[in-house]
C-alpha cells in the first residue's frame, strides 16, 4: 500500500508522517530525498550553477538551498527548470524503493502532490489541513519570513481544494492528542482493508 500525504506548508505533514511511522508505515519524504540524496550530487550542483549562477553554491561547492529557494520562488521559469531537473530523479528513486519492499505500507510526503498531478502514484491520498493563521505562525517559527511564506503559499493549490481531492482529511489545529487519535483511526482503517489492484485509482507510474 502506498499512501500519499499532502497539505500546505505548515500544516503538520511531517508530524502526521511520524505518527503513521509509529503505526508501522515506512516513511518517505519527497523533500528530504531531494535535499539529502539529489542536491548533494556534484552533477546536480553543477547544473544549478550553470543555470542559476554561482551564488547558488557555497565555497565548498555544495548547493545553498536558501539561495536556490529565494531564486526559484520569485522566478517561475527557474522553478520549472529545477523541477524538470529533479523530479525524474525523484521518481526513479521512488520506483527503486517501492520495488525493493513489496508488501510494505508506505506513507509518502509530497507537498505538491496535486499541483504536479501525481495522484496515480498512490492507492490513497491523505491531506493535512489547518487554518491559515496557524500555517503562517508555524512557518514563522520555522524561520520563514512572512512575505516569503505568503509567496510560497500562493503557488500551492488552496488547502480547501486539496481536501476536496483527497481520499481522507486530517485536521491539525487542535491538540497533539486529537491529531494522534485521527491518525490511529485512519491507520487502523487502511491497514485492515489494503487496496486491491482493482482499486479505482490507476496504478500507472508516471515518468
Amino acid at each position: 500500500m502506498i499512501v500519499g500525504l499532502t497539505g500546505g506548508m505548515g500544516t503538520g505533514k511531517s508530524t502526521v508522517a511520524a505518527l503513521f511511522a509509529e503505526r508501522g508505515f515506512r516513511r518517505l519524504d519527497a523533500d528530504q530525498l531531494i535535499r539529502d540524496e539529489l542536491l548533494p550530487s556534484p552533477q546536480i550542483a553543477e547544473a544549478i550553477r550553470a543555470r542559476l549562477g554561482s551564488a547558488m553554491l557555497a565555497a565548498n561547492g555544495s548547493v545553498r538551498r536558501d539561495k536556490v529557494a529565494e531564486k526559484v520562488f520569485s522566478d517561475p521559469a527557474a522553478l520549472a527548470w529545477l523541477e524538470d531537473l529533479l523530479h525524474p530523479l525523484l521518481f526513479a528513486r521512488w520506483r527503486e524503493v517501492f520495488a525493493a519492499a513489496e508488501g510494505t505500507a508506505f506513507i509518502v510526503e509530497v507537498p505538491l502532490l496535486f499541483e504536479k498531478q501525481l495522484e496515480n502514484w498512490f492507492d490513497f491520498i491523505v491531506c493535512v489541513t489547518t487554518d491559515s493563521a496557524t500555517q503562517l505562525r508555524r512557518l514563522e517559527q520555522r524561520g520563514v519570513p512572512p512575505d516569503q511564506a505568503r509567496q510560497r503559499l500562493v503557488k500551492q493549490l488552496p488547502l480547501a481544494r486539496k481536501c476536496e481531492l483527497a481520499d481522507h482529511v486530517l485536521l491539525n489545529d487542535g491538540s497533539p492528542e486529537f491529531l494522534r487519535e485521527q491518525v490511529n483511526t485512519l491507520a487502523d482503517r487502511l491497514l485492515s482493508s489494503p487496496p486491491s489492484r482493482s482499486h479505482d485509482r490507476l496504478h500507472v507510474r508516471p515518468s
